[in-house]
């Protein structure tokens, strides 16, 4: 391992001044883009969710809505049809009350 470093250095050594500059201030900035790269990277990736997100709740209400819808005539009928028998009951309990008399039959005027 210590040839490698060795060779390394040799080989950086050869290089002039100017151009290691030039090669170091590429890769740092070929490193900087590349994390530049990969926040744009994330942050779009958080704004299609936001948006899949969104979409999914609009969607699911609209579904709700128009389940609601078809089910809610049948939810109206039955409960139409519960007003209707107690609405009867009730006028025939009236209707009974109304034939009655308000006195028994041997009972006495007050004068």
């Amino acid at each position: 391992m210590g040839a490698f470093w060795e060779k390394l250095k040799g080989f950086v050594g050869s290089i002039e001044p100017k151009t290691r500059k030039r090669i170091i201030w590429t890769v740092s900035i070929l490193f900087i883009l590349q994390l530049y790269f990969v926040r744009e990277l994330i942050a779009a990736e958080l704004l299609f969710l936001a948006l899949f997100a969104a979409l999914f709740v609009f969607v699911t209400l609209c579904y709700l809505v128009g389940t609601v819808g078809v089910h809610g005539l049948d939810w109206a009928e039955a409960g139409a049809r519960v007003v209707a028998t107690t609405a009867r009951r009730g006028y025939s309990a009236i209707e009974e009350l109304s034939k009655k008399p308000f006195r028994h039959p041997h009972s006495e005027s007050a004068q």
